[in-house]
């Protein structure tokens, strides 16, 4: 198992949250939580990301993890999260589409 340094970690999680915040809602609506009305970035490791989805409906509020493997499979280096990451939103944007 790979664990990227915590601070790593911290960093892509601060830049998904606070610059793409439709990529996160665009990612977890096309990978299986289609009526999400919000979506954050949680956590990462080689072998996906995870979200909190968030989902409001008429019965008010409620939330759950959602958990995306990488489309290249697992991944060892720094570099290769933000090629995934790219990767998971194209996937979406054409799903989506």
């Amino acid at each position: 198992m790979t664990d990227f340094d915590p601070a790593v970690v911290a960093a892509v999680l601060a830049h998904m949250n606070d610059d793409h915040r439709d990529d996160n809602l665009r990612i977890v609506q096309a990978f299986g939580r289609p009526q999400a009305t919000g979506a954050e970035m949680v956590g990462l490791d080689e072998h996906g990301g995870v979200w909190w989805v968030d989902v409001v409906d008429e019965g008010g509020g409620d939330g759950s993890e959602l958990r995306v493997a990488w489309p290249a499979g697992p991944i060892s280096e720094r570099t290769e999260i933000r090629r995934e990451v790219v990767a998971l939103h194209e996937e979406a944007v054409r799903r989506l589409s």
